[in-house]
């Protein structure tokens, strides 16, 4: 990802669509954004000319120990996972970002049979169970 698609993306940083006139030259920031919907980083949004960054795309900005948790409500699988990696999260000075895949109808169809899926940085890290060393393992790589 280049600079200009990176300043893209973190645009998006507060909730909703917005538009990218300001960004720069059109021509220049358009071929950028075609970029980023092609690999699914942006979509159109409702409004002509504005777009809203994917939940992938968000993923693309994450620092490489920010742990994305993927899980729904009154999952005891998640509850576990969440357990085991909480002291792991404070021992690397870990960022924790906790998604409920039910209140995105994209992350539901994905990941519907599958949560708790973690994420380290843009990298999936473990499905449905953690082991504790391997993740202690992932994080400490990603500090390297």
């Amino acid at each position: 990802m280049d600079a200009l698609e990176q300043k893209i993306l973190a645009a998006f940083d507060a909730l909703g669509a917005r538009s990218l006139a300001d960004m720069g030259d059109p021509a220049i920031v358009n071929g950028a954004v075609s970029h980023l919907v092609d690999r699914g980083w942006l979509r159109p949004a409702e409004a002509p000319g504005t777009y809203a960054r994917t939940e992938d795309g968000r993923l693309q900005l994450a620092a490489p120990r920010d742990v994305t948790f993927y899980s729904r409500p009154s999952c005891h699988l998640c509850e576990e996972a969440k357990a085991q990696i909480a002291p792991l999260l404070k021992e690397f000075n870990a960022r924790l970002t906790e998604i409920n895949i039910d209140e995105d109808p994209d992350l539901r169809a994905r990941y519907d049979c599958d949560v708790p899926v973690i994420f380290l940085g843009a990298r999936k890290a473990a499905k449905h169970r953690v082991d504790p060393a391997q993740f202690r393992r992932q994080l400490r790589d990603a500090g390297a």
